[in-house]
Order: C-alpha cells, then sequence, then structure tokens
C-alpha cells in the first residue's frame, strides 16, 4: 500500500514573493519535455501564485523556472543554453532575478547545474515540486544557491495548487513513476517506482476541472494501464475510463501513455463503451524489430503489438493510432530497420514521434556495443519518416468529406486573414483548420464546431466547408469568458451564469 501523502497540499505565503516596494514578484515557467512536464508547470505556477507571485509571459519575470526534461535528445544542450542566455540577463538585473531548475535534468544532475552554471538559484527534482516558493524564499535570504533533490516521492503533484494554462482542458496525473526497466529510459530512475492514486480522488479532480468549465481531460500516467498494482486491482484503469463516463458535463477523455505489453480487452471494450472517451490512441511501438525489442526490454513483440491495433480498430474503427519510434538503437541492424518499417506499415499510425536515438548516462543501452553510426541513424530515421508522411497524407486524405466536431483551442495555428481559419482538435485529436462562413459570430476557445473537411497535408486537417457549419456554445467557452473579463479587471458576461470558482488545489467532491 502506497504511503504517499494524498491530501492537498498547503502553500503559505511567502515572503520573497513581495518586492521592497510591496507589489509582488512575476514569474515565468518555461517547459522541456513531455505532457508529464507541461502538467508539473502547471503545478509549479499554482504553488508560485499560492505563495504571491504574479504571471509573466515575458523574458523580465522576477523569478525564471525552467522545468526540464532528461528523456529527449539534447536535452542538457537545451538547458545549458538557456542558462546560458539568462546569465546576461540577471546581471542586468543586479540581484533583482532568480532562476530555479526543476524537473528529470535536475533530478539527474543535481550538483552539477550549479557548477556549470552558478548564477542559478534554486536546484529541485521530481518528488519534491511543492519545496520550490520555500527554496526561492530561501536562497534569497541565504544569498547561496539551494539544491533539493529528494529521492521518494512524498506527495502527489496533483494535491499541489494548479495553474491550467487551457480553460476547456485538463490534464489528471493518475499515478507517477514506472516499474519497467527498458533500457534506454532513465524514467524510473529519476521518478521512482509506480505509486497510484486512489480512484476517488482522481475522480474528485475531474470533478473539480468540470466545476471549473473544463469538458476535456487527459489522464497522465508512465503507463496508465498498470494503473491498479499498488492496490491490486488489475482492472482498475478500465473502470477508471468507465467511471468518467459517470461525469455529467465532461465531454471528451483521452489518456497517455499505454504500454503494449500491458494493454488488456477490458480497456479496449471501456474505451468503445464509454461515449467520452475518445477515439485516439497513443500506443508507443519503439522498434518493430522482435530482436531489437527484446534488447530494449520491451515486454511485447511485434504480433501482440499488431493484434492490439486489430482489436482496438474492430471495436473503434475511427480510432486515430500515434505511437512513438526510436531509430538506431544499440545493434540495430538494416534486416531490424526493414521490420520497423513493416510494422509501421501495417499499423498505419495517423502520426508518429521518431527520435534518433542517443545515449541516456545511466542508462543499460549507454554502456552496450554496437552503438550505430550517426550517418547510419540519419538515413534511416528520413526513410522512416517519409514513410510515415506518406501513411499520415493518407490517413488524412480518408477523412476529406466527413463533417466532424471540432473543440476549438488557443494558439494551435495562425489565423488565415483570407479564410478567416481557426483551429481545434477533432475528437480523434487531429488538428483542424476550419473556416467561418461569412458574417458569422468567431466561436470562444473552447466551444464546439462542426465543420466538413475538405483537404488534408500530412499534420493537419482544411475544413472549408461552411454549408452545415454550426456552432455549439459550451461551459467551457463561458470559462473562457470569465478569465479573459478576470484579466481586464471588468465584469464576466451574463452567459457566464453564476457558475462558482474554483480555487487553486484539490477540491472535495461537491456534497450539495
Amino acid at each position: 500500500m502506497s504511503t504517499v501523502v494524498s491530501e492537498p497540499t498547503e502553500i503559505a505565503p511567502s515572503p520573497a514573493a513581495v518586492r521592497a516596494d510591496g507589489t509582488p514578484r512575476s514569474y515565468a515557467v518555461r517547459t522541456f519535455g513531455c505532457q508529464m512536464n507541461v502538467h508539473d508547470s502547471e503545478r509549479l505556477s499554482g504553488s508560485l501564485e499560492s505563495a504571491g507571485y504574479v504571471r509573466s509571459d515575458s523574458d523580465d519575470a522576477d523569478v525564471i523556472v525552467i522545468n526540464t526534461c532528461a528523456v529527449r535528445e539534447n536535452a542538457d544542450k537545451k538547458l545549458y543554453g538557456t542558462l546560458g542566455a539568462l546569465a546576461g540577463v540577471k546581471r542586468e538585473r543586479d540581484g533583482g532575478m532568480q532562476i530555479a531548475v526543476g524537473g528529470c535534468l535536475a533530478q539527474k544532475d543535481q550538483h552539477t547545474i550549479v557548477e556549470k552554471a552558478p548564477w542559478v538559484d534554486v536546484v529541485f527534482g521530481t518528488h519534491n515540486m511543492g519545496s520550490l516558493p520555500a527554496l526561492l524564499e530561501r536562497a534569497r535570504h541565504n544569498d547561496e544557491a539551494q539544491i533539493e533533490i529528494l529521492e521518494a516521492l512524498e506527495t502527489f503533484p496533483s494535491t499541489l495548487p494548479t495553474k491550467r494554462d487551457s480553460a476547456s482542458s485538463g490534464w489528471v496525473s493518475i499515478s507517477v513513476g514506472c516499474n519497467n526497466t527498458c533500457t534506454f529510459c532513465i524514467v524510473p530512475t529519476l521518478r521512482g517506482k509506480e505509486k497510484d492514486r486512489r480512484p476517488g480522488d482522481i475522480l474528485a479532480e475531474v470533478q473539480a476541472l468540470v466545476d471549473d468549465g473544463a469538458i476535456e481531460v487527459t489522464l497522465l500516467g508512465q503507463n496508465v494501464n498498470t494503473y491498479g498494482v499498488e492496490f491490486g486491482d488489475r482492472q482498475a484503469f478500465g473502470k477508471l475510463l468507465r467511471a468518467m463516463g459517470e461525469i455529467d458535463g465532461l465531454e471528451r477523455v483521452r489518456f497517455t501513455s499505454p504500454h503494449p505489453a500491458a494493454f488488456t480487452d477490458d480497456v479496449i471494450a471501456a474505451m468503445a463503451e464509454t461515449p467520452n472517451v475518445m477515439p485516439s490512441l497513443h500506443m508507443p511501438l519503439q522498434s518493430g524489430s522482435d530482436r531489437v525489442l527484446k534488447a530494449m526490454r520491451r515486454s511485447y513483440r511485434s504480433t501482440k503489438f499488431l493484434g492490439i491495433l486489430d482489436r482496438v480498430r474492430e471495436q473503434i474503427p475511427d480510432a486515430a493510432i500515434t505511437t512513438d519510434i526510436i531509430v538506431g538503437f544499440p545493434g540495430e541492424t538494416e534486416e531490424d530497420f526493414a521490420e520497423t518499417l513493416r510494422v509501421v506499415e501495417a499499423s498505419r499510425f495517423s502520426s508518429a514521434f521518431t527520435f534518433q536515438y542517443s545515449i541516456r548516462p545511466g542508462t543499460p543501452a549507454a554502456t552496450m556495443e554496437d552503438q550505430i553510426p550517426k550517418a547510419v541513424v540519419q538515413e534511416r530515421y528520413e526513410r522512416l519518416v517519409a514513410l510515415q508522411e506518406r501513411l499520415s497524407l493518407e490517413e488524412n486524405e480518408a477523412q476529406i468529406g466527413r463533417r466532424i466536431d471540432v473543440l476549438v483551442s488557443v494558439g494551435e495555428g495562425k489565423k488565415d486573414t483570407a479564410t478567416r481559419r481557426l483551429s481545434g482538435r477533432g475528437e480523434d485529436n487531429r488538428l483542424v483548420h476550419f473556416a467561418l462562413p461569412e458574417g458569422a459570430e468567431e466561436p470562444r476557445p473552447g466551444d464546439v464546431v462542426t465543420v466538413g473537411v475538405t483537404a488534408a497535408a500530412p499534420h493537419f486537417l482544411i475544413a472549408d466547408d461552411t454549408s452545415g457549419y454550426s456552432v455549439r456554445r459550451t461551459r467551457a467557452g463561458d470559462a473562457w469568458d470569465r478569465r479573459q473579463a478576470e484579466s481586464c479587471g471588468v465584469p464576466a458576461p451574463s452567459s457566464a451564469g453564476a457558475a462558482r470558482q474554483v480555487g487553486l488545489g484539490i477540491p472535495t467532491i461537491r456534497t450539495a
């Protein structure tokens, strides 16, 4: 049984959040890496605002927080390049600026960061994000860098206050850490063994997001379909998906990422039978070669992987399936790579995140023999990308003529002045750029539009058919209105109604 604390975490106001003139200090968070990092950054922002800081989107914030990744290629170069650029900015501020580095790379490198960049004020790890305000205060008081890296999780990140980027969508962690031992991955070392949240805590957080206007939730975990391992229920994830269908007002549910070895038919059934679970699935392949999969310690083989996709498509015919693939793993032969191309062709992914293997110190693969020359990896990578681009285009072209519902978003494509195109995501998570009929009112972020697909590219759809165009104003759109009104200091529109405001942190389930 887990001993991790799941009660809401209180963040006290910090004296370091106030300037000498009594005004609040500003902060900005820069995020490198995966969805887990994005969600963590929302928690970091919430913690800082609870402590009294105010958000800034500019480079002259009083506190710059860099939330790092250690999984992606050149993560360390990206960090130290950013820190180098900030060094001059901090010198110009003459003591008025602090820099904090957290996340996976901070957990891994610890003291190395301050040795290479002595102008950094705070280094914190993946297990103690809630300590950031206190560490900033201590660094300012002591006038020296503060390094605090815990080796085990003490509180779930989701118990921390949050500042969501989106009014319509939210991330919800169902677990942290991972029990797998993939030879290329350093995540278990940095985030620890899997720790599962109780279903009631998860449902309470989802309900709170919905109460605050969200209509879309993505469940997060390093391996979501082993959820329940700590409390002995191997079908807990499928049950959790079904429970999402009982939450009134929750329109779209997604999850990432599952592991093929643990993906079971009860989860497929739950996806197919729960109306608000969307027809999209991210299923990491990594390699199509059984020999390479064994060397990676990925406990499945290509036949099992393809069988899962067949069963998903049998029950969810319109499912858009995406994946992760690594090219050039140590010892990969041309025959192994040909197997990857074969499985990709058979899988017909709607898109793929493709990576060139690079050494991650601390992983078993880093010391394996037969590291592949960079030129060979690059050539294979280009062939894989070309194949996937063709498949993505073909899969997207198959959508032409369909009418789809698009959740309008912010910042997912430039507005086209000629066609008045806006952007959003379809139910299958495809990016859609859609046109507005002449004279039509512009939908708000969070509203849902029905449009007709007229063209396709490998990475997006175009929907210029406005003959059956319609807009459904949603609670998420109302929430966006409220945010805009609050940011301008004016009353919210009457359409927002009397929806209550949910404070930072994880509220309890409503009792009335």
